[in-house]
């Protein structure tokens, strides 16, 4: 073990040493790092923020297949999970950086971000998450991150569910504290405006083709009425449904949301294939039937050209997938806690 260590500590030292420039979150420049990531083998690439492909190539070589068979069998008994996996990883990134912060319970010294608005009643999986990294400590102690678990999450719930896979960087560390404020002000909200969207992700180092890709993940999931009920009785203060919703998914709604009571009722975000990750997100939203208000905002907000991205996306499944692949990897990058930054918690819930 002490040598395995000893490797992983040099090859992660001498990958640093050669990545050279100016990092830019989610920027990717040539290097020359090895080995083989998802998709074969890459020669001649590291990442931005210290984090590369291989991190654990040496110190847990089977990271990755734990945390495989894990989601094969959670997934084959709920696909639901697969979209909460994706949807966990979002929220710890947006709030801190890529930490792990939004799995830390609440504490002496902590005030859970699970309690925020965007999170409370509404995250799931994080028993998923627990029972992967126990599988990880009986073979890898102390060695996987609990935010590396969430990026491997994500990405291993949408290869699952029929979208793409890709090469993951890897090396974060998990943060010794979280952010209740933070979860409350940095997670959009499903009624925001374009110009919010835009601005919100723009913060992060994320850019248009970022927004309108990675809001594509809302091919798979599903809502709860209290985050698109103002759309049907009350969109802009008087009372009135939200014009550019289709009249008969505008009635389908109704139905499952009346006007009082039933809040926690859900309805999927993509009507035609809930459980594939597949491109009718963006077909839907071209049919006036995207679900949230900052779905049909993508399309109709009228700002820069998150428009035709929506339209290409809904043309062409490709595009779409190389987009969210390489969006996936930008919001992964977002300050991450690396080398002497943060530790390795042994249990996600909690501080070491």
């Amino acid at each position: 073990m002490a040598i395995s260590k000893l490797i992983h500590g040099l090859v992660f030292i001498a990958l640093l040493s050669f990545d050279v420039g100016v990092a830019h979150p989610g920027y990717e420049h040539p290097g020359f790092g090895f080995g083989w990531g998802s998709n074969g083998p890459s020669i001649g690439r590291t990442f931005s923020s210290g984090l590369f492909p291989q991190f654990y190539q040496f110190s847990c070589p089977q990271a990755d297949e734990i945390v495989m068979t894990v989601l094969e069998k959670t997934i084959a008994r709920n696909p639901r999970m697969a979209a909460s996996l994706l949807r966990l990883h979002f929220h710890d990134c947006f709030v801190q950086g890529c930490d792990a912060s939004i799995l830390l319970d609440d504490s002496a010294t902590i005030r859970s971000e699970k309690n925020a608005g965007p999170n409370k009643n509404s995250i799931k999986g994080f028993e998923v998450i627990d029972e992967i990294k126990a599988k990880l400590e009986q073979v890898c102690p102390q060695v996987v991150s609990c935010a590396d678990i969430l990026a491997l999450a994500a990405r291993g719930s949408t290869m699952l569910s029929g979208g793409p896979s890709w090469e993951l960087p890897l090396g974060r560390r998990d943060s010794r504290s979280a952010s209740l404020n933070g979860a409350n002000t940095n997670i959009p909200a499903p009624n925001s405006t374009i110009q919010n969207l835009l601005t919100m992700f723009q913060r992060k180092g994320l850019n248009q083709e970022d927004l309108v890709s990675l809001s594509g993940g809302h091919t798979i999931g599903v809502a709860r009425c209290t985050t698109f009920k103002q759309r049907l009785y009350n969109q802009n203060g008087n009372n009135q449904p939200d014009s550019t919703l289709e009249r008969s998914y505008y009635y389908g709604l109704r139905s499952i949301c009346p006007p009082t009571g039933g809040d926690n009722n859900i309805s999927p975000l993509d009507l035609a294939s809930p459980a594939r990750f597949d491109n009718t997100y963006f077909k839907l939203i071209l049919w006036g039937k995207g679900l949230l208000t900052s779905d049909q905002v993508l399309l109709t907000g009228n700002v820069g050209k998150t428009t035709e991205l929506v339209k290409a996306y809904a043309e062409d499944e490709s595009v779409f997938f190389e987009q969210f692949a390489k969006s996936m990897v930008n919001m992964g990058n977002i300050q991450p806690l690396t080398g002497i930054n943060g530790e390795i918690r042994k249990n996600c819930h909690v501080i070491n």
